[in-house]
């Protein structure tokens, strides 16, 4: 959108933005750093895209991938995580668009929607995102985020390394260069058939197949964009790194989810009996049942490995979400104070210890089987994914019509198919999160554990919405108006902090596609 002569500058937009709208975003800023300091751009665009991988490639590929296959068929397989995949470009795009454009300290797609819709939807998704990533994290608690952003870094790539070489083994096996010198082609494809029919015979087997299907393979793919929006308040030239870092993110769910999907459906049978047996480690992973039944020793070990360090990795950036969720919720006066205290290097330790305590919940595991317990966490963290995306989207159109209403024209990223894209993954995830529990509503498949798990997240999101409405935002506008959302406060401070991109030679721009 181009500049009017009549157009306001942005000096002039931030007196006229309504005290109202300004009083969230500057009150809880002023000043953080003298009291208990802040959160530090300690982060480089390198750290910031292998947090959002090492969040996405974790035991939901390695693992719960198999268990789609045995719901589905590789086909049906194959298709859940293309459909997936397009409907995050919606919701990656939206919030990359918003993050770069403000990447402020602190910010959390928490943040924006109190800052871009409402108090009480800031609120909302603040406490949401903060149970949601909190119950995914394993026990280990990372020191410093530089510390972790530099492991997270190097676990990340390690996995990457992993996922690579697992497609090139498939890829060799498809051709017959196993131990056994017998092409796979597409023969698990054939026997038992590409899709597969589920509890129910028949065509309305293959539709519940299909949707149980796409339903669990959410999980792998859970709260990736959020860790863009988080990191880009820690992030080295976040305007920059950020829009970069968006476009990357999808290729990269193209290469790996895609292509990962594919070679799993070619290399594991889905009618193995070892995809649902609960084993332990590698034994629970398709990967490793491919190639123990192609007859290569060892090698499984070696997949458990990357599981282990998957899982790690994984939790080490929940853990940096839920602790960021957390401080991002008190700067905003939604959480205790005592949330906003940082070390001196920029760590929220009180934030982060109380994000950990809740990894405790792993203990489930002992009362009851790893897989019951796995699924009702896939569950829970499937609603709150729904949840978040759709939220994602929502916060996303109100900043683009206020951007739009006050003639911002200096946004780093544009997407193309902006704000279609972002109308079609609200429509797509939202008839997920209705269906997200639907096989408990089949013929004698009720089980109360299974339904809670599914739907208990979406009563908790309203109870808290409605909570803060009627209460503390009663005074509020349901939606803030395009011209009083605030679009100016801390972006000088960034604009500032802004360096320009080093000079590359030809072939780093290639390597850094996928590795940088």
């Amino acid at each position: 959108m181009s500049d009017s002569p009549s157009q306001p500058s942005m000096s002039e937009k931030k007196t006229a933005v309504s005290d109202s709208a300004l009083e969230p975003v500057e009150s809880v800023l002023e000043g953080q750093g003298e009291q208990h300091g802040t959160t530090q751009r300690g982060l480089k665009s390198r750290h910031a895209q292998m947090i959002a991988l090492g969040g996405t490639i974790g035991t939901g590929l390695f693992v719960g991938i198999g268990q789609a296959l045995h719901m589905g068929g590789p086909l049906f397989v194959l298709i859940a995580y293309i459909c997936i995949t397009l409907l995050l470009y919606g919701v990656a795009t939206a919030t990359g668009e918003m993050s770069s454009y403000l990447p402020v300290p602190g910010s959390s797609v928490a943040y924006y929607g109190n800052r871009f819709f409402s108090r009480s939807l800031g609120f909302t998704l603040g406490w949401v995102y903060w149970y949601i990533f909190s119950i995914t994290v394993p026990a280990e608690i990372t020191a410093t985020y530089i510390v972790y952003g530099e492991a997270e870094f190097w676990f990340a790539s390690i996995k990457v390394f992993g996922i690579i070489g697992l497609l090139m083994l498939s890829v060799v096996l498809f051709f017959g260069g196993g131990p056994s010198h017998q092409p796979l082609w597409f023969s698990n494809w054939s026997d038992p058939g590409p899709v597969k029919e589920y509890i129910v015979s028949g065509n309305s087997g293959r539709l519940v197949a299909f949707l149980a299907t796409i339903t669990f393979s959410v999980y792998a793919f859970a709260f990736a964009p959020e860790l863009l929006v988080v990191t880009g308040g820690e992030m080295d030239s976040p305007r920059r790194n950020i829009p970069t870092a968006t476009r990357r993110y999808f290729y990269r769910l193209i290469t790996f989810y895609i292509l990962g999907a594919l070679a799993v459906g070619i290399i594991v049978n889905s009618e193995n009996p070892s995809l649902l047996s609960g084993g332990k480690g590698a034994g629970a992973s398709p990967w490793a049942i491919g190639i123990r039944d192609a007859g290569i020793r060892g090698l499984d070990s070696v997949v458990n490995v990357v599981i282990v360090l998957s899982a790690w990795s994984a939790g080490n950036s929940y853990l940096y979400l839920a602790s960021r969720a957390l401080y991002s919720m008190a700067l905003a006066g939604n959480a205790p104070r005592v949330f906003t205290r940082c070390t001196k290097s920029g760590v929220p330790y009180y934030a982060t210890a109380a994000s950990a305590s809740l990894s405790l919940l792993a203990y489930l595991n002992v009362a009851s089987t790893g897989a019951t317990v796995f699924n009702w966490f896939v569950n829970l963290i499937n609603t709150g994914a729904y949840q978040s995306w759709i939220c994602c989207c929502v916060v996303y159109l109100r900043y683009r019509k206020a951007a739009d209403a006050q003639g911002v024209a200096d946004a780093p990223f544009r997407s193309r198919l902006q704000p279609y894209s972002s109308i079609v993954s609200i429509c797509g995830f939202g008839l997920l999160l209705v269906v997200n529990g639907f096989k408990v509503f089949l013929d004698g498949q009720w089980d109360t554990s299974s339904f809670l798990t599914s739907y208990i997240g979406v009563a908790i999101f309203f109870a808290l919405y409605f909570g803060h409405k009627f209460t503390v935002g009663r005074g509020d506008a349901w939606v803030r108006d395009p011209m009083d959302v605030d679009l100016v406060s801390g972006l000088d401070e960034v604009l500032a902090q802004e360096t320009p991109a080093p000079p590359r030679t030809k072939w780093h721009q290639k390597w850094r596609v996928l590795f940088e």
